[in-house]
């Protein structure tokens, strides 16, 4: 009998996530309050290695923000930028497309493209975007848009989001993003992000897709003004519509930044909270089989550890992010497939190539053997945040 069953309060809970049992809202916000991250990551990883064994995966891919003019203010962002702004964007159909090209070089297989609600493009430059740049290479995965943007793009067409989506489709969307998400509790949207789009309109601009046949990935930006409660709230949503739809085809979990926007926040998320976050979410959406650790956000050595914490995915080679590093993260701009490697193989996982949609392109057969994570003493990286959490 393991250490976990013998003296974890949460021992209850292990016999049920060992059966496939599925665990209850109260039995989330039990595992968000405790302080035991060795308990939670015996947990997460029992449920990791039912789903995916010891792969863990990553993506070669590139950002691509069209521009940061947005008629929103969300008071969280620190990307969105007014006309007047000296420092906002906005790129040509010419400069996506080189810059698309460029990435190609590199063995990308996905552009991932997210932009502000821009006050003045009309619709025919998404459209004429999505056909450029598939022609480019037809096998050349888009994922594109939030759910605001879509919302955006429908009042732009005059549509409604069902045959709004299917005209994107047609001009060469293959996935949507699943940013702008945040946290769906309405007192907390407002707080944060008053004029956004509703929970129940960005969930429903999902259903849409994937009643479409579209798969889509999801968010939840914790580290804020949410209270546990609102987590566990956030995820019980995400699951229903999982339960629905099936198209959900991994979950990221966003960690807050806070610098340069006029949210204050006094503790912002610590290692300790990413770690336990990413562990509930892994067992709590048991209807998951990816949740990805956005190295992005957490740096590559946190999220190298949450291998070990029910993640089992790092994201992309990204290219050139902007939304995470005008909020103040410090991890790079880009990561090598090299440096993802060997990060995932330090962790004992067998390195997986994917696709968008977390289908194996090719698995890295000469990854060492997978050894055990330990779950009895604390890492000097879990005793440093421990201290601050």
């Amino acid at each position: 009998m393991s250490l976990l069953q013998q003296h974890s309060p949460l021992r209850d809970l292990h016999d049920r996530v060992a059966a496939g049992e599925r665990i209850a809202q109260t039995d989330a916000l039990r595992l968000f309050e405790s302080r035991d991250l060795n308990a939670l990551a015996a947990l997460a990883n029992l449920a990791c290695l039912r789903k995916v064994g010891h792969h863990a995966s990553y993506l070669l891919n590139r950002y691509l923000n069209y521009s940061n003019y947005c008629i929103l203010s969300c008071a969280f962002c620190a990307f969105a930028r007014k006309k007047r702004d000296a420092d906002g964007f906005e790129l040509s159909l010419t400069q996506m497309v080189q810059k698309a090209r460029e990435a190609l070089t590199r063995g990308i297989t996905e552009l991932h493209i997210v932009g502000g609600l821009h006050p003045s493009l009309p619709f025919s430059y998404y459209t004429d975007m999505l056909r450029a740049l598939k022609s480019l290479d037809p096998r050349l995965h888009l994922k594109c848009f939030t759910a605001i943007e879509i919302l955006h793009l429908a009042w732009l067409a005059r549509r409604s989001v069902r045959d709004t989506l299917l005209e994107l489709r047609t001009a060469g969307l293959d996935s949507l993003t699943g940013g702008g998400a945040e946290i769906f509790a309405p007192q907390v949207r407002a707080a944060i992000a008053r004029g956004k789009e509703s929970a129940e309109e960005w969930l429903e601009v999902h259903r849409t897709w994937h009643q479409l046949g579209g798969r889509s990935t999801c968010t939840m930006l914790y580290g804020h003004v949410e209270s546990l409660a609102d987590r566990v709230d956030h995820l019980q949503r995400l699951r229903q519509l999982q339960d629905e739809t099936r198209g959900f085809t991994g979950f990221i979990p966003l960690p807050y930044q806070p610098e340069n926007n006029s949210i204050p926040v006094r503790t912002p998320p610590t290692g300790f909270d990413t770690l336990r976050t990413i562990a509930v979410s892994r067992v709590f959406l048991d209807n998951f089989d990816h949740v990805t650790a956005y190295w992005v956000g957490l740096g590559l050595k946190l999220a190298q550890l949450a291998l070990s914490y029910g993640a089992n995915d790092l994201h992309g080679t990204i290219l050139e992010e902007h939304i995470f590093h005008m909020a103040g993260a410090q991890s790079p701009q880009v990561q090598t497939e090299a440096v993802l490697l060997k990060a995932i193989r330090e962790a004992g996982r067998i390195p997986v190539q994917r696709d968008s949609l977390y289908q194996s392109l090719k698995v890295w057969e000469d990854a060492p053997a997978p050894t055990p994570t330990p779950a009895t003493q604390p890492s000097p990286v879990l005793e440093q945040n421990l201290a601050t959490a």
